[in-house]
């Protein structure tokens, strides 16, 4: 029973040789392809997957910055909106004062009116017109 396991163990061993001598062949392989400037073509690609990771943490700010600015330019619209029609409400009622002074102003035109002919027609029949 103990060969089995030995057996086993020699095979997890070799496997993980067999992996270490592949990523080691990996690491000479990126030696000898890439020359100096050509790791620095690799670091750039680190670099820009980087930065992509950071562009997508200030796409989320952006997306928050935008939809706070959003909220806060329809709060100001809806205050906008509120108070033209407080505005309007305030005009209409003043509107109507004015038409309600003019009508009775109007009234009283009218019976000045026909008091000056009153007026008029006893003068002419008291003779006293010049």
């Amino acid at each position: 029973m103990e060969r089995p396991s030995l057996e086993i163990n020699l095979s997890d061993t070799q496997e993980e040789g067999k992996l270490y001598v592949v990523d080691s062949l990996n690491n000479l392989n990126k030696l000898n392809v890439c020359p100096d400037g050509a790791q620095h073509v690799l670091d750039e690609e680190e670099d820009i997957s980087a930065t992509e990771e950071n562009m997508a943490g200030s796409n989320i700010r952006n997306q928050r910055l935008f939809f706070v600015t959003f909220i806060l330019t329809l709060i100001v619209s809806l205050a906008l909106v509120s108070f033209v029609i407080f505005i309007i409400i305030q005009t209409r009622n003043n509107m109507d004062q004015i038409s309600s002074r003019l009508t009775a102003e109007k009234k009283n035109i009218e019976e000045l009116k026909k008091i000056n002919n009153m007026i008029l027609k006893h003068l002419h029949q008291s003779g006293i017109q010049e």
